[in-house]
Formats: structure tokens, C-alpha cells, sequence
């Protein structure tokens, strides 16, 4: 491995078309820094990932011979000067980045849509993309060939016809039509995890909501749920669900909704409703968790697991990114203490970006919370979000342990710690192994 040459430098020219480069080596930035990827990191590009440019942002390069990192704004082909751009890769679930994409943010002129950025170079030796990422989920349900829309069409049609009646179907149906949602195909085609927005506002306002953003900001990538559904409404979904597919979980707290614990009376309603009518299956529950007295209550209606979202465990840089009103991080925090204290498998949907959650300060937090909590399952989601926007946000400047070593750190102090990307069904909430459950190749 000592002696494996250095991926190159991948750029693009304006029209989009990609390029390795003979002679720079691929950079990753972690926080504000560029580094050199290491070995242990770089991982072939996953299937259906995919490659985008940064518009009008230099790529950064290792330059071997000056021994440093440069900038190129331009590349000399055939005697010319042109212009090139980045490129990142947006990787398929179940991959953690460790670096973003390295670029010389300071001449950035649009502000990146809500994707998440990884840092990505050409493998001559092994002929293939390499990404700085690790493996954190084998789950390949959500692998997007899973989903077929030329069969979806007609299950949409047949399941409208059935509950003509249902607002939730109908938005279901939206958000898998329109919005491509896997999560909401799930429901039709009946299968594994379907969603059951309950919320049409939310008691955070985070920077990179999906559903509702500020015009002068990005555009959402969809539009949020208008009604709450009746506890009626919800259970004439979930419980076929529950009784019919294979592996079925049923979630509250999706992307095309604010928070379900603004509605905590109607969604605890309906999963007594639910329980009432089968023992199958498994009943989530997504949230910030703003509320421990509701959190409370929640679980005794009869969840099985519950997930907190957090960019965070640091409460100012939690308070940056979720702009909380009405609550403390403090509520998050004693939530997922209630959650576990009354026997649900609790996680953290932790949204991190490398230079953040790597910080030497986060990582012993983080040790700290899950100690306090006794929190079961760390999911590492990507943070969807303009990177340079983040990081000036954070108050970010220079750089993490690596994200890499940080995993490795939290294993280490806790080897009952679960890494993960996607929610589990109640039978593999305690695998066998969990030692040897991180890192996974491959």
C-alpha cells in the first residue's frame, strides 16, 4: 500500500465533461484544509453514485514537484489556456465521506444546492473513481436499481383507486411520483421501510431543510406535507404495511415534513391504532426530539425505535445549523436518554461534514453524550449542504483528526456502538459482532 501511487486529480471543462490529470495528484479538504487522501480512505466510487462539476470553482491539486497544493483555475491543452471546474462525487447510501471535494472556495460564485459533496480522483492502477468515503451500511435495499418506476406506475394507480378517499396516499403518491422518494415507493410496491408524514411545520429551522428554504438561499427539493392526517388516515396505511411486507418498518419524521413531534397527540393515537391491530412489524420515529415529556409519551404508545437528528453534540454549533425555537439542546439530549431508559432502540441521525465532526472538541462530546445516553447506533449521514456555506456557518477553521480516526476513537471507548446509515427492523437492533461491525470493506 506504501508504494500505490496517488489518485489524480480529476477536473472538468465548462461543458461538464470530465478529466484525469497527468500530473496533479487528488486533494480532499477537511474542514478549511486541503490534505492528501490516505491509503486506508480511498475506496472505489460505489455504484449508482454519481459525479457533478462545481461550477466556477478552481479544483485544488497536490503539485509533487513544488510540494504543495496549488489552485487551477486554467489548464494548457493544445497550446490554450481554458477554464475548468471541480468535481465531486454524491455517492449512493450507505457510504460515509471522509474528506470533501478540494476547491479553492474563495472563487465560488454560486451558492451548491442541497447535495452532499465527497472528494473524488482516478485510480490509474486499480482503473476505477476513488472516493475518501468508508462503508458504514451493507443494507443494498435503498440501492436506487431496487427501484423501477415503469412498475411503480400502476401499483400508485391501484392503491389511489382503493383509498380514493386518503389524503396521506395521495401525498404518498406525490412524493414517490413526482419526488422520486424511495422511502414513499417503498409503501407501494409493500415493502421494507415506508414513510407516514404527520407535520406541516417544524420547530427548527435548519439551514439545510429539504422541504422549506428561503428563497435567496437554494431551492428545497420538494415541497412539504399542507394537512395533518387523521390517526384513521395513518392506519389505513400502516397497518396492510405491517401485516403484508417483507422486513416492514413504518417511520414517522420524513423529508417532506417539519417535525412529527409538533403533532405527538395524533401520531401516538395512531400507533396504539396500529398496535391495537398487529404485533408485526416495526414503528419508528424520526425527530429532533425538542420535547422530552411528548418523547415520553410516544414511547409508551408503542414505538419500537426512535432517531434524533443532529449536526452536532457541541450545543452552539447544534444551535447554528437547527436554529431551535422554543427549545434547548439540552431536551434533545435527556429525549434519547428517555428513549433508551424505556427500552427503545435509539439512534442519532448525525449529520456530519469532515472538519466538523472530526474537531478534537466534538469527538470528545460525543464520547460525553453517548456515555450520558446510552444511545445504541450512530447512523453517519452525509450533511446535504454547500460546503464553504457550512463551514463558514460552523465557524470552521482548519482542520479534524479525520473522520476516519474518529470512528475509530468512538469504537474504540465504545465497542457497543453501532455505525450505521439506514433504520433497522426490531429483529437486527442487536446484531452479533457489534465489535467487528465497523469498518466494512467493500
Amino acid at each position: 500500500m506504501k508504494n500505490r501511487k496517488m489518485p489524480k486529480l480529476l477536473y472538468a471543462d465548462a461543458k461538464g465533461n470530465i478529466f484525469d490529470h497527468p500530473d496533479f495528484v487528488m486533494a480532499g479538504m477537511n474542514g478549511t484544509e486541503a490534505v492528501i487522501p490516505e491509503n486506508v480512505e480511498l475506496i472505489p466510487l460505489p455504484e449508482d453514485s454519481r459525479l457533478f462539476t462545481i461550477p466556477d470553482t478552481p479544483p485544488l491539486a497536490w503539485d509533487g514537484k513544488q510540494r504543495k497544493f496549488v489552485s487551477l483555475p486554467t489548464i494548457r491543452e493544445n497550446g490554450r489556456s481554458k477554464k475548468v471546474q471541480a468535481v465531486s462525487a454524491f455517492m449512493a447510501p450507505g457510504y460515509v465521506r471522509t474528506l470533501l471535494p478540494a476547491c479553492d472556495y474563495s472563487r465560488k460564485k454560486v451558492h451548491l444546492p442541497l447535495w452532499s459533496y465527497t472528494a473524488v480522483g482516478w485510480d490509474e492502477e486499480r482503473d476505477c473513481f476513488v472516493v475518501a468515503a468508508s462503508r458504514v451500511d451493507t443494507n443494498e435495499n435503498w440501492n436506487p436499481s431496487n427501484y423501477d418506476d415503469r412498475k411503480l406506475d400502476p401499483l400508485v394507480r391501484k392503491r389511489l383507486r382503493e383509498m380514493p378517499d386518503n389524503r396521506l396516499l395521495e401525498q404518498l403518491a406525490r412524493c414517490a411520483v413526482d419526488y422520486h422518494c424511495f422511502a414513499a415507493k417503498n409503501l407501494f410496491f409493500r415493502r421494507w421501510e415506508a414513510p407516514i408524514p404527520t407535520s406541516p411545520s417544524c420547530n427548527s429551522r435548519c439551514l439545510g431543510c429539504i422541504s422549506l428554504q428561503p428563497s435567496d438561499c437554494c431551492p428545497s427539493n420538494h415541497e412539504r406535507i399542507q394537512f395533518v392526517p387523521t390517526p384513521e388516515e395513518i392506519t389505513e396505511i400502516a397497518v396492510p404495511h405491517l401485516m403484508q411486507a417483507p422486513d416492514p418498518i413504518v417511520s414517522y419524521g420524513q423529508g417532506c415534513e417539519g417535525d412529527p413531534i409538533l403533532q405527538a397527540e395524533t401520531v401516538a393515537e395512531a400507533t396504539r391504532k396500529m398496535r391495537a391491530a398487529t404485533s408485526c412489524g416495526t414503528i419508528n420515529f424520526n425527530s429532533n426530539g425538542s420535547f422530552p415529556e411528548k418523547v415520553r409519551m410516544l414511547c409508551d404508545a408503542g414505538m419500537d425505535s426512535m432517531r434524533f437528528s443532529m449536526n452536532s453534540v457541541r450545543e452552539d454549533l447544534y444551535n447554528r445549523y437547527y436554529r431551535p425555537v422554543g427549545y434547548a439542546f439540552a431536551d434533545v439530549a435527556a429525549s434519547v436518554k428517555i428513549a433508551k431508559e424505556r427500552g427503545l432502540f435509539t439512534m442519532i441521525n448525525y449529520l456530519v461534514s469532515p472538519g466538523v465532526n472530526d474537531h478534537p472538541d466534538e469527538v470528545e462530546a460525543l464520547l460525553e453524550f453517548i456515555e450520558a445516553t446510552g444511545v445504541d447506533m450512530i447512523q453517519m449521514r452525509n450533511l446535504s449542504i454547500d460546503p464553504d456555506f457550512y463551514n463558514k456557518r460552523m465557524g470552521v477553521k482548519g482542520r479534524g483528526i479525520g473522520m476516519y480516526r474518529m470512528m475509530e476513537r468512538v469504537k474504540k471507548e465504545f465497542p457497543r456502538i453501532q455505525y450505521g446509515y439506514f433504520n433497522r427492523t426490531r429483529e437486527n437492533f442487536y446484531p452479533e459482532g457489534l465489535e467487528k461491525g465497523w469498518p466494512i470493506q467493500g
